[in-house]
């Protein structure tokens, strides 16, 4: 069996038991994909493959094609778009993900986002190592309004993280889960008002044609001049020219952006003096990508050996 892993570098470095496990099913071959790579070399590399195992490079039906041997594809994460599921089921070829590992790493980025936005922590970081003292003024998030857009299990573990703060919580999602609403205090509402009242919104729902560009110049002219938009999700949610116009003309106070349309990006809007731009790192901690291994692991390991699969999505 021969295996593609197409992971960020550190994802590796951090977890090289999953490769040492993995050889032991047979030939488990690295492609490192941080800076992104060019569709044809990435023909080349699947040509004679069985598996893929993937992070965010895109799965098309193109590459599906350029892989004649190819039997089964993993998502090394949750989130599945990159992948063209539906073309890979055509194919009769399985595909995977490992849903809920990286849950608390991304919340937790969430709110680290949501307070180096708020009190510019960044900009004032840099201004010190440039040697300028400069007071500024800044926003408290404990007490506000919170947006929560997507109530699976990271809008839930956002939503618990809140009470701490004692954040007024409010949510908008197609899969309205009433008991956890409850039992967190969560308060579910139209997309509209939720934009219209939020201090802090907070993206963390699966991107799919319909909610492709949510964020739009409409819904950016709802939203409050001091707000701060949140996305931890994926790129293609945000609109990025309305963004970028929204944010050069103060219409909204900042954003704190963790994903991009195209990644890596060469987007303007990450260049932006109020908005905080890291590159897809919302899941990055050893302790996420270790339980994120172990899982790829078991169901490559049930491939292997014939047994059904785990974690289906197609």
């Amino acid at each position: 069996m021969k295996m593609l892993f197409m992971l960020r570098d550190a994802f590796i470095e951090a977890n090289p038991k999953l490769l040492e496990n993995a050889g032991t099913l047979g030939e488990a071959k690295v492609l490192f994909t941080d800076q992104g790579i060019a569709k044809e070399q990435l023909k080349r590399e699947v040509a004679d493959v069985d598996v893929i195992v993937v992070a965010v490079v895109k799965i098309d039906s193109e590459i599906i094609d350029a892989a004649p041997n190819l039997k089964y594809i993993m998502k090394f994460g949750s989130g599945f778009d990159n992948i063209d599921h539906i073309y890979a089921r055509e194919k009769g070829i399985p595909v995977t993900n490992v849903p809920g590992q990286n849950t608390e790493a991304v919340a937790d980025y969430a709110f680290g986002l949501m307070i180096t936005a708020a009190r510019h922590i960044t900009r004032k970081d840099r201004e010190i190592k440039s040697s300028h003292w400069e007071l500024s003024m800044g926003h408290e998030i404990f007490n506000k309004r919170l947006g929560i857009i997507g109530f699976g299990n990271i809008g839930k573990a956002i939503a618990r993280r809140a009470a701490g703060f004692n954040m007024e919580i409010n949510a908008y999602g197609n899969h309205k889960d009433y008991d956890a609403a409850t039992s967190l205090n969560v308060n579910f509402m139209e997309l509209d008002e939720l934009f219209q009242t939020s201090d802090l919104i907070i993206i963390c729902t699966n991107l799919n044609e319909t909610n492709r560009k949510m964020v739009n110049p409409d819904t950016l002219k709802l939203m409050k001049p001091t707000a701060i938009l949140i996305n931890i999700s994926r790129g293609g949610l945000i609109d990025e020219e309305a963004l970028t116009e929204a944010l050069e003309n103060n219409r909204i106070g900042a954003a704190g952006l963790d994903v991009f349309a195209e990644e890596p990006t060469k987007s303007e809007l990450a260049g932006l003096p109020n908005v905080i731009a890291t590159p897809h790192i919302g899941g990055a901690t050893y302790e996420a990508i270790t339980r994120i291994g172990d899982v790829a692991f078991e169901n490559l390991k049930r491939f292997s050996e014939g047994m059904e699969l785990k974690h289906l999505v197609n």
